[in-house]
């Protein structure tokens, strides 16, 4: 099991006067990185108002970390594409908690698919410990906290569906980032191992991803997830010379 990090609720400071109870705001988080997510975990913990359950690597290590209790905010490294699949786990795990991606990834169609998923506030790679904390503090009162470009991708997203603009299966489907970046090596006819090589990645980690694929996509072969890219492709060159 990964290693976790967990912060007792017995230490904290008098709760929030925003709370009608008095009680700290329970905070679980959720990331890869142990140095990152353990210092988070002590700087949160350190303010008055906040209390961290736990500092997990994966969501069963969450679980775990929570022992039982429902965090008022998960906050999610969402610069990983491990860190955006664990958001819908989270999302079933804790329906009453209010998600946070900190790192909020730069595709458009992730920050929609984590939008869609659950999650209530973002913070962006380059935001302060200050802006977690406000974040943190708007999404347990119930709203919305982005910054300026996901709020526009959000948006961008509300229009075209208002638009009924038409979308193929590919761009309905929430792959991330690094599941595109694979679809398309997958496409120019690369193998697992040629594709854990190019990306420098472990070929078991390709195997998860090219499943993830098959799975979004509805397919059952490779071939077929290729198929939809070139088929795409396509309809974009037929677009563009009319």
């Amino acid at each position: 099991m990964a290693p976790t990090y967990t912060v007792g609720v017995e230490n904290q400071e008098a709760g929030s006067a925003d709370r009608p109870d008095g009680r700290p705001l329970a905070v679980l988080i959720l990331g890869p990185v142990r140095i990152y997510r353990e210092h988070l975990a002590a700087a949160l913990n350190a303010r008055a108002g906040l209390a961290v359950l736990g500092a997990a690597a994966t969501p069963e290590d969450a679980l775990s970390n929570a022992a039982g209790r429902t965090p008022d905010v998960i906050i999610v490294d969402a610069s990983t594409d491990r860190g955006v699949q664990a958001v819908p786990i989270l999302a079933k795990a804790f329906p009453a908690s209010r998600l946070i991606a900190l790192g909020a990834p730069e595709d458009d169609d992730v920050i929609v698919a984590c939008a869609a998923a659950g999650v209530a506030g973002f913070v962006a790679f380059d935001g302060s410990l200050d802006e977690v904390v406000t974040a943190t503090e708007a999404v347990a009162r119930g709203d919305a906290a982005c910054p300026p470009r996901i709020t526009a991708a959000l948006l961008h997203c509300v229009r075209a569906a208002d638009r009924g603009e038409p979308h193929d299966r590919l761009d309905r489907t929430p792959l991330t980032s690094r599941e595109r970046q694979i679809l398309g090596l997958i496409d120019d006819g690369l193998s697992n191992k040629e594709i854990a090589g190019r990306l420098y990645i472990e070929v078991s980690t390709v195997k998860n991803h090219v499943h993830s694929i098959l799975t979004k996509l509805g397919v059952r072969r490779r071939a077929e997830a290729a198929a939809q890219v070139r088929s795409r492709s396509g309809a974009a060159r037929t677009a563009l010379s009319t």
